[in-house]
């Protein structure tokens, strides 16, 4: 049996990027351990306070079936122009010295004896100042750390792109900046893994049902949010029944089932 650590930047991350891959290593008996950077307290809603948002995480990652969750320690950073101060007692995670937190992580890696890093893409998919820290935070991890796989978790930009039109016409677009989403995440042709998380379609809508505070508050990311918590399971599975993700490094390949699995030493095409 595999652990598999996953990396992330705020609470609800874990559910969207991951949650249905860690549903399913859970399953199969592996042990998943979920660390996010941040607390959460720039969140959506009157009561998105960290204690709040934390407690929100622990209540996710047991719908996904995850043995440990872990808050490395750092405040969000937001999404904005302006950097906010540091809140008493805390660094915002931009600010966060590189070596200080890839050693926290590697700490844990090496504490966990894990297998597997699932982390981000150089882009932090979108381009979230908190989102490419935890890509450059988690390559410095593994490096600190040795004997432990990156996986980036990510998605085919041409899907985000095609999707953005329908979104858009639904007014369902979040605050981020339409052409940053077009630039961000990672081109099909550098995915390695595809991994088809249907049949735990039930669990991952409901660890993203978990973060209340982020469905039922204001805003487009909120409605997005309570149109998929209200979806029936078939059909969420079918809108959020893949997850992907690049390893650096390797061969590429249009799809394979398990992260566990090495993508191959030459690079194909598999359906």
């Amino acid at each position: 049996m595999a652990t598999v650590l996953a990396f992330h930047a705020h609470p609800d991350d874990e559910v969207l990027l991951t949650g249905g891959t860690l549903a399913r290593l859970a399953a199969g008996g592996h042990r998943t351990v979920v660390v996010v950077a941040c607390c959460g307290g720039l969140g959506q809603g009157a009561n998105a306070n960290p204690e709040t948002r934390l407690a929100e995480l622990r209540a996710s990652a047991a719908r996904l079936g995850v043995a440990r969750v872990v808050h490395l320690g750092y405040a969000d950073s937001g999404h904005g122009p302006v950097l906010f101060p540091d809140p008493p007692g805390q660094v915002r995670f931009a600010r966060a010295d590189l070596d200080e937190a890839a050693g926290k992580l590697a700490a844990l890696i090496r504490e966990e004896r894990a297998d597997v890093l699932l982390s981000y893409d150089p882009r932090g998919a979108y381009g979230h100042r908190d989102h490419v820290r935890v890509h450059q935070v988690g390559a410095r991890a593994a490096e600190l750390a040795g004997q432990v796989r990156v996986l980036e978790a990510t998605a085919p930009r041409e899907m985000i792109a095609a999707l953005l039109t329908p979104v858009r016409a639904l007014g369902l677009v979040v605050r981020q900046d339409v052409a940053a989403l077009r630039a961000g995440f990672t081109p099909r042709s550098a995915i390695t893994h595809r991994v088809d998380v249907r049949r735990f379609a039930a669990q991952k809508q409901a660890a993203l049902a978990a973060h209340r505070t982020q469905v039922y508050s204001r805003g487009r990311a909120a409605r997005l949010f309570r149109v998929l918590v209200a979806l029936p399971a078939p059909l969420f599975g079918l809108v959020c029944g893949r997850e992907w993700f690049a390893e650096p490094g390797a061969a590429t390949t249009r799809t394979i089932g398990d992260i566990l699995q090495p993508a191959p030493a030459e690079a194909s095409v598999t359906r």
